[in-house]
Order: structure tokens, then C-alpha cells, then sequence
């Protein structure tokens, strides 16, 4: 429980002027600097991404991070939210907070679900450094922590891959955790929209993949060594009945009200997460695929591995090659931050953005 003084009287605006004269003065006025979503997928090298993100989970799981869950405003009458994501990253020396909306029925009008930006601070001085689109960050560092999972939990000769969805995190998906399997064979995709996914089998062709759209969640899955579910569903699309031995499951959808993946795949796999305390929480900071199968006891605390430990070798991941293992990703907010922290040296570098007065 927080308690919160009453806000002072707003000083009178004639006195205003002379108020941010006297900051500025002091130096306390300093420029900001502002990233475009252009200047943001300029900037961000995905390669480096997976291994910042593999760094800050790290750092998430032993404490060294300071990260509430996630809060959110709900806009009830479109099923839509806002929510706010703040963190600290020692190691990256980044300290910032992410504001995103995801508004699911954008897609009908082509404007993006999930809408976002970041503002990055100093964290000796709490003075604002930066402004950046942070929709971009979004898209590739959940598509990062994915790869990383499927580096650390698929089998090693992982070649077919399955994915579910046809929106920004399908194309993200497609392209980042193809490059941690090695030699891909085939890119299986699906969707509801059947021109959706025509049109996205087409583009990841035209991006070297050898794709082909399917007509089903359960066609494109079973056989596949690794499944990404990338949607907004209310109903299950991943179930065991179509997995086959061995196969690893990133799910990285988000529905309050829903469940992207079956309680049977829940029960039987090895459970990986960000963040217990986050994944584990009631929405809209937790996933409520798991939730069901907590509740029930198909599913304890003590199964639930961080992708942090796994990296730093402190818990198991995949014990033999006919396990499934799901990596169930709520998107944290050390990923946004090992992200920023990226840009803003990348931006340093270059001279990139523009500096704004605030």
C-alpha cells in the first residue's frame, strides 16, 4: 500500500516563466533526446539484443534488478490497456520506464495492437535522457527473449518451425528465432485470416525462409520442433494432442480474458518464464495460461524455471530430447531497459535523433 501527500497548489502560471528561468540556470533544464521508431529499428542490432536481454534476465533472477510488475489503466469497452513498466539495470546502467497500449482491434483499421514508448533517465541524477518509440523495442525484444529460450531449451537439431499468428510478433518471431536454429527446413504458418497468411508466407519467403502457409494451428504444429504462438485468442490454439515429442512452445500472446496455451501442454512441460513473481501474478502483470493449472495443482511455484537461471546455470532446462518445454514470455520490463540501453549508446555513437528542450 502506498500512501500519497496531497498535491500543493499549481503555482500561478504568471510565475511559470520565471520558475523554469531559475531551473535553467541551475542547469536543471537539460536536453532530451528524441528517437523515431525509424531512428529505433535503425539503431537496434538483434544479435546484440538476445545477448543483452540473456544479461538483464540474469541480473532479474538474482535480485540485482529492481522491476515491479506490470500495472495497467483498462479501457473496458475495447479490451484495451494501458500499462506502465518501469525498471532499474545496474549492469546496463539504464533506468527507465515503458508506457504501452495494446488495443487489440487496431488490426482492423492497420494501426499497430501494441503501441509504446520509453523514457530512459539518468540513474544518478533521475534526469530525463531520452525519448524513444519503443513499439519497435517491443517487437524485437520479445521476439529476442524467445530466441534466446529456443537457444536454451529447444533441441539442438530443431529444424522446422511453426508460426502461429500473422501480426507484428509472427513476422518478428519468423526471422529472430530462425536465426538460433541453424539450418531451417521449413517455416510453418498460420492464421485466421487466410489471406493474412498467404501474404506473410510470401514476405518471409521473399526474406530467404522456405515458408508455406497451412490451414490450422494444429497442421502447422504437430511435427513442428518449435511452435511460436504470437496471437490475441481467447481459446487454447496450442494443445498437446499437437505437439509432437520434443518440441519447444514460445507463447508470447496476451489475453486477459483468454488462454493462448492448453492446460494438458501446461501440466506436462517444463515451464519457463522471465520472472516467477511477474508470470505468476493476476493480470495484467501475469499470464493467464498459467493460472488455471496453478490453481489446480497441475502446476507448482518451485516448477516454474527463470530463463535468467537457466543461463546462469543454477536451474535445469531441457532434460532429454523427447521433453516439451514452453517458454510462457509476459514481456518484462529489464528487456525494454537492456533495449533502451542499446539504443541510447548505438544513438550516442552515431548522432542519431534530435535533442529537445523540456
Amino acid at each position: 500500500m502506498y500512501a500519497f501527500a496531497s498535491p500543493s497548489p499549481a503555482p500561478s502560471t504568471r510565475f511559470v516563466p520565471l520558475i523554469a528561468l531559475a531551473l535553467a540556470c541551475a542547469g536543471i533544464i537539460a536536453a532530451v533526446l528524441v528517437l523515431s521508431r525509424h531512428d529505433v529499428e535503425r539503431l537496434l542490432d538483434l544479435d546484440e539484443l538476445v545477448e543483452a536481454v540473456a544479461q538483464a534476465l540474469v541480473d532479474l533472477s538474482a535480485g540485482r534488478a529492481s522491476m515491479p510488475p506490470r500495472v495497467a489503466a483498462e479501457v473496458g469497452e475495447l479490451e484495451a490497456l494501458l500499462a506502465v513498466m518501469p525498471a532499474y539495470l545496474p549492469s546496463a546502467a539504464v533506468l527507465s520506464s515503458k508506457l504501452v497500449t495494446v488495443f487489440p482491434h487496431n488490426d482492423a483499421a492497420g494501426i499497430p495492437s501494441h503501441q509504446a514508448v520509453i523514457v530512459a533517465f539518468d540513474p544518478a541524477t533521475g534526469t530525463p535522457l531520452a525519448l524513444m518509440d519503443a513499439t519497435a523495442i517491443t517487437a524485437s525484444r520479445t521476439a529476442a527473449g524467445s530466441a534466446l529460450a529456443t537457444r536454451l531449451l529447444a533441441n539442438q537439431n530443431a529444424s522446422v518451425l511453426a508460426i502461429l499468428g500473422t501480426g507484428v510478433q509472427a513476422r518478428s518471431h519468423a526471422r529472430a528465432v530462425a536465426r538460433v536454429m541453424g539450418q531451417v527446413s521449413e517455416v510453418r504458418v498460420a492464421g485466421r485470416d487466410a489471406g493474412k497468411t498467404e501474404a506473410l508466407a510470401r514476405e518471409l519467403v521473399d526474406a530467404g525462409l522456405p515458408t508455406r502457409a497451412v490451414a490450422s494451428w494444429e497442421e502447422a504444429s504437430i511435427g513442428a520442433d518449435v511452435v511460436c504462438a504470437t496471437t490475441h485468442t481467447v481459446d487454447p490454439i496450442v494443445r498437446r494432442a499437437g505437439l509432437s515429442p520434443g518440441a519447444h512452445v514460445n507463447s508470447v500472446g496476451f489475453n486477459p480474458a483468454g488462454r493462448e496455451v492448453a492446460g494438458d501442454v501446461v501440466s506436462e512441460a517444463l515451464v519457463a518464464v522471465e520472472s516467477r513473481a511477474s508470470t505468476l501474478a493476476p493480470p495484467p502483470a501475469g499470464a493467464p495460461d498459467l493460472a488455471g493449472p496453478l490453481a489446480d495443482g497441475l502446476l507448482t511455484r518451485d516448477d516454474v524455471v527463470e530463463i535468467g537461471e537457466v543461463v546462469a546455470g543454477t536451474r535445469d532446462g531441457r532434460t532429454s530430447p523427447d521433453q516439451i518445454t514452453l517458454y510462457r514470455s509476459v514481456g518484462v520490463a529489464v528487456e525494454d531497459a537492456a533495449a533502451a540501453g542499446l539504443v541510447l549508446k548505438t544513438a550516442r555513437d552515431r548522432g542519431a535523433g534530435i535533442d529537445v528542450e523540456i
